[in-house]
């Protein structure tokens, strides 16, 4: 695996960035780029569990690490990917102690967790490196949980204090949303948010991450002390790039009509 764990615990900012569409191609292309981290989407992503394997394989070839966001908390599913050799998951919607139990426990084998044993999977090599995974499995995969809601506020100290619970990493739309000022980043409401979770996170010894819609924000995050950032997508990164080229296409048309 690629250390994103200790990097964070060493408190090293790491930069990341969403995979939206499905497609191994573009995650690899994304994953040359010069992240450290990517998030392959399965909550809103175009893509579904059938293409995870192959985007993780494209991935392994380069120097970033690959996080999955699953649908909801259900170990069922974290299962599924991390066998496929994700290297952590970001569960949404983490609302308290409970879910957060939930989403550890299939995170983690047991005895401390519930996680199902299978050796014949990708992460483990087909087998041949399972005992090594299973001994390095707790210190090298990642576990996020997403603050999206005025009840996640609630809760911020028990699901932060959790063993296995490695980021509080605040999802920017829905927690606005869900406050009543969508895409107020700047809101008091907002701010207090944002602050909470990293206090939170700082007395259990644990990360925040972020997604900005901004880069320019960068430092304001980073000097509240939030180190895992992502921010774009390759959906964001081929339509913004089409669009611009398209726009500078038709100027210079423009320029040639009688």
């Amino acid at each position: 695996m690629k250390q994103l764990k200790a990097r964070l615990r060493n408190k090293e900012a790491v930069i990341g960035c969403w995979l939206n569409l499905g497609s191994a191609v573009t995650a690899e292309i994304v994953a040359l780029a010069g992240f450290d981290w990517v998030l392959i989407d399965l909550e809103h992503g175009a893509g579904g569990e059938q293409d995870v394997i192959a985007q993780l394989q494209a991935i392994s070839a380069t120097p970033t690490a690959a996080l999955v966001r699953v649908e909801s908390h259900d170990k069922r599913r974290i299962h599924r990917v991390l066998d496929m050799g994700a290297e952590g998951v970001i569960c949404p919607h983490i609302d308290d102690a409970l879910q957060a139990r939930e989403a550890v426990d299939g995170i983690r084998y047991p005895p401390h967790g519930s996680r199902g044993v299978a050796k014949m999977v990708r992460a483990t090599g087909f087998g041949k490196d399972f005992n090594a995974y299973y001994a390095q499995s707790n210190d090298e995969i990642l576990g996020v949980m997403q603050v999206e809601s005025p009840e996640a506020l609630l809760h911020l100290d028990e699901i932060a204090a959790m063993d296995g619970v490695d980021v509080l990493f605040i999802g920017p739309a829905d927690l606005s949303m869900s406050l009543g000022i969508f895409g107020q980043f700047d809101h008091p409401l907002f701010v207090d948010a944002v602050n909470a979770t990293v206090a939170a996170a700082e007395r259990a010894g644990k990360a925040t991450g972020i997604l900005l819609f901004n880069p320019d924000d960068y430092a304001r995050y980073f000097e509240l002390g939030i180190r895992m950032i992502a921010c774009g997508a390759d959906a964001t990164f081929v339509a913004e790039g089409s669009r611009t080229m398209a726009s500078r296409l038709q100027k210079i048309r423009d320029n040639y009509k009688s």
